[in-house]
């Protein structure tokens, strides 16, 4: 069972956000730990995972799972892709390599119907079990919800489905999937405290990438400060290309990770590093 403060990581990306940069995994992973948080999300939004070939995602997950072992922390991974094929085949391999548990995105671009994209969820959790499986809802990416009563199939119907990760805004997107014998992970910062009040497992936060120990304040400690601080953190990242300002924003922390992106995200202008 996974709870608390889970961070989705950033990728460490090098030669203009063509490559792994694989030695900046480590110290990241030791940047996040000394944060406070419970574990990690590898290769979700923040970290850039629809974007990867699928070779690049397996070897990111592996270099997650090398670095998080001395400290202890469980490692989820995001196998959203955009076919079952795809998404079932890096379900496996997180698995097999020792996720904790692998959440899985609606595949973008098309706005499947609730038989197919029931069937897709069925493939994807099947491939992983007996991995906990966690449904990632995220309407603004997707392009399109999970419908609820669709989870609410899976929940009879999958054995290994644990809860969702619902990144939806506002407060009124998110509560229908509050649903009983689900875990729910917060994925808006500016409403974990009101998702922690009403019995969510915890968040996954792209906030916590930069930011580790003000979002593991939220988690641990109902902090009403640290819940402002993360507002007003996510609205300044939000000024610019997120994953660019996450990257730079973090290097400026001391973590040795490069401003590179996979494009077609792009990096930041010379007058937006000088603003931020």
């Amino acid at each position: 069972m996974i709870s608390g403060a889970f961070a989705a990581a950033l990728t460490p990306l090098t030669a203009g956000g063509t490559a792994l940069d694989e030695a900046a995994f480590a110290p990241y992973v030791d940047f996040l730990a000394a944060g406070g948080v419970d574990g990690i999300l590898a290769c979700g939004t923040t970290g850039e995972g629809i974007l990867l070939t699928p070779d690049e995602r397996r070897r990111a997950a592996d270099l997650f799972f090398a670095a998080a072992i001395p400290h202890g922390l469980p490692v989820a991974v995001h196998s959203g892709a955009q076919t079952t094929a795809d998404t079932a085949a890096l379900s496996a391999h997180a698995a097999e390599a020792g996720a904790a548990a692998v959440a899985v995105i609606a595949p973008p671009y098309f706005a499947l119907d609730e038989r197919a994209l029931e069937r897709h969820f069925e493939t994807a959790a099947a491939a992983c079990a007996p991995v906990p499986f966690y449904v990632y809802e995220f309407e603004a990416r997707a392009g399109y919800a999970v419908p609820i009563a669709l989870i609410e199939r899976l929940r009879e119907g999958v054995s290994n489905l644990r809860g969702l990760k619902v990144s939806d805004k506002p407060w009124e997107k998110l509560e229908p999937y509050f649903l009983d014998g689900l875990d729910v992970f917060v994925g808006a910062e500016a409403l974990l405290l009101r998702g922690l009040e009403a019995g969510a497992s915890g968040a996954v936060s792209g906030l916590a990438a930069v930011y580790p120990e003000v979002v593991a304040a939220v988690v641990h400690e109902r902090s009403e400060e640290a819940a402002r601080d993360a507002e007003r953190l996510r609205a300044g990242l939000e000024q610019y290309p997120f994953h660019a300002a996450a990257k730079f924003t973090i290097a400026r922390r001391g973590v040795p990770i490069g401003p590179d992106v996979r494009a077609p995200l792009r990096g930041l202008t010379d007058d937006e590093r000088a603003r931020l």
